[in-house]
């Protein structure tokens, strides 16, 4: 149970380490570094993937609650959002200027979902 406990934490933890690479990335300008872009790639992905690791573990130990699972699946989806906009962001062809809108704008609700649904998961 304690070892969830830091994988929710930790999922927490990658998810702020993107958030703020992103702002790396967004002031460092076109073209973007290749080290930096494949970085904060990488860790997203390790944060979503421990993110419902660690769902799927809670929900094995007691079940999860309909407004757990829900926020789990916003945050999922939220995510999934950022990495389309963002493979779309880093490409060089010019893209509408939603594309970069969403893409600022749903890191900070996808930094809100996590934050809930491990505030929600924390008597797990």
């Amino acid at each position: 149970m304690i070892t969830t406990k830091w994988q929710a934490i930790s999922a927490g933890l990658f998810f702020l380490v993107v958030f703020l690479s992103g702002f790396w990335l967004s002031r460092s300008g076109k073209p973007y570094s290749g080290i930096l872009i494949n970085v904060h790639k990488l860790v997203a992905l390790a944060a979503v993937v421990l993110f419902v690791v660690t769902l799927v573990r809670l929900n094995r130990i007691a079940a999860l609650g309909a407004l757990e699972v829900a926020g789990g699946a916003v945050t999922v989806l939220l995510a999934i959002g950022l990495f389309v906009t963002g493979a779309l962001v880093s490409i060089d062809h010019p893209m509408p200027p939603l594309v970069f809108t969403l893409h600022h704008l749903l890191p900070y609700l996808a930094l809100l979902s996590t934050a809930a649904t491990l505030y929600l998961l924390r008597g797990h």
